[in-house]
C-alpha cells in the first residue's frame, strides 16, 4: 500500500468513525460477500491495465517507424500521406492519455485532471 492509498484508507475509517482494524475487517467481509462482484472489479481493471500497456508497445514501435520514415524523407523520398498518419498517432496517443488519466483518477477517488 503506498503513502496515498494508506492515506485514503485512514480517512475513510475516520469518516465512519471506525478504527483503521474494524474498518479493514469490515471492508474485507463485504467484499468477501460478494465475490463475483470484487472478482469482477479486479479483473476488469486489470484487463484495462494490460490493454494500456499494450497500447504503450505499440505507440513505442510506431515510434520506431516514424523515425525510419524521418530517415526516407532525408534521403529524399516521398511519404504522401503522412500527416494523416501523425494525425491519427497523436489522437491515439491523446485517447490512450486520457484513459491512463481516468484509470488514476478512479484509483485516487477523484475526477479525471
Amino acid at each position: 500500500m503506498n503513502d496515498a492509498e494508506y492515506k485514503r484508507f485512514t480517512d475513510a475509517a475516520t469518516q465512519c468513525q471506525m478504527t483503521n482494524a474494524a474498518f479493514l475487517a469490515y471492508a474485507v467481509d463485504k467484499a468477501a460477500r460478494d465475490l463475483t462482484r470484487t472478482a469482477a472489479e479486479i479483473a476488469t481493471e486489470r484487463e484495462f491495465i494490460d490493454e494500456v500497456f499494450a497500447a504503450r508497445r505499440h505507440l513505442g514501435r510506431i515510434h520506431g517507424l516514424f523515425n525510419q520514415v524521418a530517415k526516407a524523407l532525408n534521403s529524399g523520398a516521398d511519404a504522401p500521406h503522412l500527416d494523416a498518419a501523425a494525425r491519427a498517432v497523436m489522437g491515439a496517443a491523446r485517447r490512450m492519455e486520457g484513459a491512463a488519466d481516468a484509470l488514476l483518477a478512479h484509483r485516487d477517488g477523484g475526477a479525471p485532471a
